[in-house]
């Protein structure tokens, strides 16, 4: 375990009194927030308060982010506030636990990528796989081989150049393990997601895919973070999470830096399955984003937000049964074609 303290005092990853914090609300927390906003670049247009401008800010900065948008600062948005504050060489990084996060993470991770030392996707989470090619960097350019990333480390990032941000390696890693799995659904181990109101069409969905021999989960903790961690222990092949919302929205993983292939084509592909079916009367959007389970899964993973509730109730056979055909086309053609 490294000693000493990082380079720069490190923005407190704790969450302030209040939350979550909308319009009309006033205190130390909002001067807080305020303070990160224009330290990452936003300018809140109200002074010490909550108000129109602080609002709107928010949903900038939660659209940046790949998070969801709604203007108001709950968990989520700080967590993803503190991230942001984060430059590489204010503080040292290393495994620890609970991991460290952050775009200094992310930088790391994409001068690494560059350089042809880590295949994993770019998630700004410093874990096992991020150590390992840390220390093999190190190792190839004859630094002290300690897992931790501080001064020389960074200075010898920076000497070899390491500074556009590469999806390459990781890309091709994906595509080569999708390319490499079972054509069929039976045996593929599905971990089906309820995010919150979907209890029946969840149960619909695992019922359908066991239908034709995938191994199915229903998942139902309200945390996305624990949907991942379970879904990772089972080592699962795909991720569905499911969630009543107030606009239809097929969501995969993506960032500036990596945006996975996978889960693009999945969620294009429910999309336009969802928007065929008679149940939906409404567009259903294809959106990258960040949501914590995601960014956490370890495998090809897409969330669906469905509406409207009652039409999601009423039609989940149907809806199911959509599902379970759009999962089997994906399956024998899972990547997107080459631009």
């Amino acid at each position: 375990m490294p000693a000493g303290p990082a380079t720069t005092t490190p923005p407190d990853p704790s969450s302030p009194s209040g939350l979550p914090l909308r319009t009309g609300a006033a205190g130390p927390s909002v001067e807080d927030l305020h303070h990160r906003l224009r330290r990452i670049g936003h300018t809140p247009d109200d002074d010490g308060r909550y108000g129109p401008g602080t609002q709107e800010t928010v949903r900038r900065f939660q659209e940046e982010r790949g998070i969801r948008i709604d203007g108001v600062c709950g968990r989520q948005t700080w967590s993803a506030l503190v991230e942001a504050g984060w430059r590489l060489g204010d503080r040292l990084l290393y495994e620890r636990a609970p991991m460290l996060r952050g775009d200094d993470v992310v930088d790391l991770q994409v001068r690494l990528g560059g350089l042809g030392f880590l295949d994993d996707r770019i998630d700004g989470i410093l874990g096992p796989i991020s150590r390992r090619a840390l220390e093999d960097f190190q190792r190839n350019c004859g630094l002290t081989v300690d897992g931790i990333c501080g001064p020389e480390t960074i200075s010898e990032l920076t000497r070899l150049g390491a500074h556009t941000p590469t999806t390459v390696k990781a890309g091709v890693v994906e595509r080569a393990r999708l390319r490499a799995t079972p054509r069929q659904l039976a045996g593929r181990r599905v971990v089906i997601g309820d995010l919150g109101g979907v209890g029946a069409l969840a149960a619909a969905v695992e019922r359908a895919l066991h239908a034709v021999g995938a191994a199915t989960v229903v998942a139902s903790h309200p945390d996305g973070s624990a949907q991942a961690q379970e879904a990772n222990a089972l080592d699962a092949d795909l991720y569905l999470g499911l969630v009543i919302a107030e606009v239809p929205r097929c969501a995969y993983y993506a960032t500036a830096a990596f945006a996975s292939a996978g889960g693009q084509r999945l969620a294009m592909l429910l999309a336009d399955g969802l928007e065929q079916s008679s149940a939906l009367d409404r567009p259903v959007s294809v959106m990258g984003m960040r949501l914590p389970v995601l960014r956490e899964t370890r495998m090809t993973a897409v969330v669906c937000e469905l509406a409207p509730p009652r039409v999601v109730v009423e039609r989940s056979a149907e809806l199911a049964e959509r599902v379970r055909a759009t999962l089997g086309t994906w399956v024998t053609d899972p990547l997107p074609a080459p631009h």
